[in-house]
């Protein structure tokens, strides 16, 4: 098989993705599990209104997170140790999926779409960019070993939790969401130190925030990023449902 053929993608390079708005790449095609894994394999994610087109991006810079480098304040690790969270994986894919799509509540209160890319243009949309047919896509790469959800759970039940994909050792953080101050923190805190001990590199979180900042992600630019891709992708894949350990 040539070289050609061997790494033949559904997309264009992402070099040629547009400035402004940053990152945009591509309009159209399908949410198919080949198609999802052949974006996120080439630091390609999808983000579109429903009704309209599939949008997909791939923008530079790029927001990540080493995950030995998640920064837990004094305030959140007191929560850890003593709110009564359980922290769960990969047991309720589908309800984080809704709890991210719900509307965003009023200013001052636990958010329902809280975005783990979270930044423009995806910030206007609160959730509401995550479809019924955006869930049918990745409940799929859930089911085919690939999506995965870290759940905060208390009293039973499910009070935050984040979603993503999983390819080789690279994660790719989609939404969180908060119906408890920090619920979405503690998961994603749970997930780093998980995929630290999985030798995971990095946790892709699109865009940048100051939310995601200060939980220590930092830009890094989009050919670096690409480039550290190519060699996480292809390390051995820890295929799904996953278990913490303990």
């Amino acid at each position: 098989m040539s070289e050609r053929v061997k790494n033949a993608t559904f997309f264009p390079p992402v070099e040629t993705a547009l400035a402004d708005p940053n990152g945009l790449l591509a309009m159209g095609g399908d949410l198919a599990p080949a198609r999802l894994l052949d974006a996120y394999r080439h630091g390609i994610f999808p983000w579109f209104n429903p009704g309209e087109p599939i949008l997909w991006w791939s923008p530079d810079p790029r927001m990540v997170l080493v995950p030995g480098e998640v920064r837990v304040t004094r305030s959140l690790a007191k929560r850890i140790r003593n709110a009564g969270f359980e922290l769960r994986v990969d047991t309720a894919f589908a309800e984080v999926m809704r709890g991210c799509a719900a509307p965003r509540p009023p200013a001052g209160r636990a958010s329902g779409g809280v975005l783990l890319a979270g930044a423009a243009p995806r910030d206007d949309a609160f959730g509401t960019w995550i479809s019924p047919a955006m869930v049918a896509a990745y409940s799929r790469l859930f089911d085919a070993g690939y999506a995965h959800s870290v759940e905060t759970w208390r009293d039973g039940r499910l009070v935050g939790g984040l979603y993503g994909v999983a390819i080789g050792r690279m994660f790719y953080g989609e939404s969180m969401f908060s119906r408890e101050p920090d619920a979405s923190k503690l998961a994603l805190v749970r997930l780093a130190r998980q995929l630290q001990l999985w030798d995971f590199g990095l946790i892709d979180c699109q865009m940048e925030t100051a939310h995601l900042a200060s939980m220590g992600a930092r830009t890094m630019p989009r050919a670096l990023f690409v480039e550290r891709l190519a060699e996480l992708v292809n390390l051995p894949h820890l295929s799904g449902p996953w278990t913490f350990d303990t």
